[in-house]
């Protein structure tokens, strides 16, 4: 299994609504990113992810799964791009700020410190560990 972090707006797309696509979810589109592209394609069907409110709150607010792997983006005309569809797994008891990430010195080489514009990114077994831990969840 893999991990990763989707980034969203929550004037866009909020965690709130991720729960309330309830188990069917729904699908992870927009991305015109080729690394981005990258990692949707690299994802299989029971992957986690880290759901990530951008911009407003900049924190980790909730835990996602891969219910459906990559497929083609019916938002792109160009039909370059893909997207997986994800369902919310659970909330994390305290959100995980950007400002807390990177004042955690084992989280340094996180792509979210160094690359905070990639909207989709891969997270390490260990990032995984340590940013769930500090939002609560065992």
């Amino acid at each position: 299994m893999a991990y990763w972090l989707y980034k969203s707006e929550p004037a866009t797309w909020s965690w709130a609504q991720q729960v309330a696509a309830g188990e069917g979810g729904t699908h992870w589109n927009g991305v015109r990113n080729h690394l981005a592209k990258k990692q949707l394609m690299a994802m299989q069907v029971g992957d986690l992810g880290f759901f990530y409110h951008s911009n407003e709150g900049k924190a980790v607010v909730g835990i996602v799964r891969v219910i459906k792997p990559y497929y083609p983006d019916h938002t792109d005309a160009t039909g370059r791009f893909g997207m997986v569809d994800l369902a919310a797994v659970e909330a994390l008891p305290n959100p995980v700020t950007l400002d807390a990430i990177k004042a955690e010195s084992a989280l340094k080489d996180m792509v979210l410190v160094n690359n905070s514009r990639l909207s989709v990114q891969p997270v390490t077994d260990a990032e995984w560990d340590l940013v769930r831990a500090m939002g609560g969840l065992g």
